[in-house]
């Protein structure tokens, strides 16, 4: 599939300051994909989660001179295409259209990043892209086999709650509106970064994809996600090269994942730490130093 490029459109005079980064826009068949493409060296695939955007990334990038830093925003998400229906988002189909644009990219040697639901988006586009795999960093995310009997927490069976969970997400921008409160440290989303990510999101009609992905989590062996996830949890446990754990243990939702992370990654250099979900908010030079040390491995 051709991809074109063009340049973003203008941001905010309140936002722009904050993201004085090189931003594109990839013209894709499953609609237009935002991303920041940020300096010179080796390319730092960096892909965040639910339900962020590539601003998360800003802090982290900041530290990174003297690599290529292609953040994108997943569809849905951010500035790039956001569709209708939640139906129209999957895993493999965010895997896919990623996969498309790090081949677009050329993007060769790279390091592939991922937090939340980036985890599983950046672990799936490395296995798509092997020989295009330098090595991987993952901080408080899910990038192994689930867990059997699979289990979900309270926030994912609710939202298959019926009528309810649509009011809540769509109606209330949930849950965008409470990101610090998964924080070790609730000062680190303030003023500027709840309005930051709020802003993508501010009509009631561009709010499907933060549910989508919340129903994207498998909850049983017949769940779409769960093949997949199955898929990418055995790329990772076969991956022998450079790697790195960054993680925050005051995360509610993921903080407890550090040790089935550790044995499916043995070799990984592992940073814990005291932050809560959003890590980039919180420790951002633990995740520089974790891309700096993978790029590093000897």
């Amino acid at each position: 599939m051709d991809i074109h490029f063009d340049d973003a459109p203008e941001l905010p005079r309140w936002l722009k300051p904050h993201l004085p980064f090189k931003r594109r826009m990839a013209h894709t068949d499953r609609g237009q994909i935002h991303f920041i493409d940020h300096g010179e060296g080796r390319p730092v695939f960096l892909m965040h989660g639910n339900p962020t955007w590539s601003f998360l990334w800003r802090k982290v990038i900041a530290r990174l001179e003297g690599f290529r830093c292609v953040a994108p925003d997943l569809l849905g998400l951010g500035l790039s295409h956001k569709p209708l229906r939640t139906r129209e988002h999957s895993l493999k189909g965010h895997i896919l259209v990623m996969s498309q644009l790090v081949r677009a990219l050329d993007l060769q040697d790279a390091i592939f990043v991922g937090q939340d639901w980036g985890g599983p988006v950046a672990a799936g586009v490395a296995e798509q892209c092997q020989d295009r795999v330098h090595g991987v960093v993952f901080a408080n995310t899910g990038v192994i086999r689930p867990r059997r009997p699979i289990k979900t927490k309270a926030f994912h069976r609710f939202s298959h709650a019926p009528v309810v969970s649509d009011v809540v997400f769509r109606g209330l921008g949930f849950p965008q509106n409470i990101l610090h409160r998964v924080q070790g440290d609730r000062a680190s989303i303030g003023r500027l970064e709840r309005k930051a990510y709020r802003w993508p999101l501010r009509k009631i009609h561009q709010r499907a994809a933060p549910l989508a992905l919340a129903r994207m989590v498998p909850n049983g062996e017949s769940h779409p996600t769960t093949a997949t996830m199955d898929r990418i949890g055995g790329w990772v446990e076969s991956w022998k090269g450079p790697a790195a754990l960054v993680w925050g243990v005051r995360d509610p939702i993921l903080g407890r994942g550090l040790r089935r992370h550790r044995e499916a990654l043995p070799q990984a250099k592992v940073w814990e730490t005291q932050a809560g979900h959003f890590l980039q908010e919180e420790v951002p030079t633990p995740i520089a130093e974790a891309i700096r040390t993978v790029h590093d491995w000897r």
